[in-house]
């Protein structure tokens, strides 16, 4: 169940970081926009996390 959890969260930060970093861009905020990347690095992270969960099983 934790493999998915992490999945789900890790979609939802990536969708979210793109959000602020193409409203940064537009609203030409590079703190926004660098945010946005950063958030979007944590959800490939957790998405990772998950990937690892599922192979290895949710006890890691």
């Amino acid at each position: 169940m934790g493999e998915l959890v992490d999945k789900i969260k890790g979609n939802v930060n990536e969708m979210v970081g793109k959000a602020k970093e193409a409203l940064g861009e537009h609203n030409h905020d590079e703190s926004l926009k660098a945010e946005g990347q950063a958030q979007q690095a944590q959800g490939k992270g957790e998405q990772f996390k998950g990937k690892v969960k599922g192979a290895l099983g949710d006890d890691i």
